[in-house]
């Protein structure tokens, strides 16, 4: 909401109105997908795909804020997000592969 990674479960739809709210569709434009959810593909960081647009989201903010973070920040920005499958190390080599491409426009 406006930029910043919120729990959609816990706000009102009130406090939504007038605010630029962004979802995982939102992301890509037309097939082409943001380099966030192209990393994820490629570095096996989906598997049952729950918490991936959590993940994603919020993977997208802190570039958004740091396009050079350490795996340390990656690791605190996705810390409200919950995975059961993939054990986080994948998540993390994908935000920093789509932080590295983001900076350079290099594949992910």
């Amino acid at each position: 909401m406006d930029g910043k990674p919120v729990a959609s479960c816990l706000v009102l739809a009130v406090a939504a109105q007038g605010k630029e709210i962004t979802t995982i569709e939102g992301l890509n434009e037309g097939e082409k997908l943001h380099p966030g959810q192209e990393a994820f593909v490629k570095h096996a960081a989906i598997q049952c795909g729950f918490c991936t647009p959590g993940m994603v989201l919020a993977a997208k903010a802190l570039l958004d804020e740091n396009p050079e973070p350490t795996a340390k920040e990656v690791r605190r920005a996705i810390s409200g997000n919950l995975c059961r499958c993939t054990g986080y190390q994948q998540i993390v080599d994908a935000v920093m592969a789509a932080a590295a491409a983001m900076r350079t426009g290099a594949p992910v």
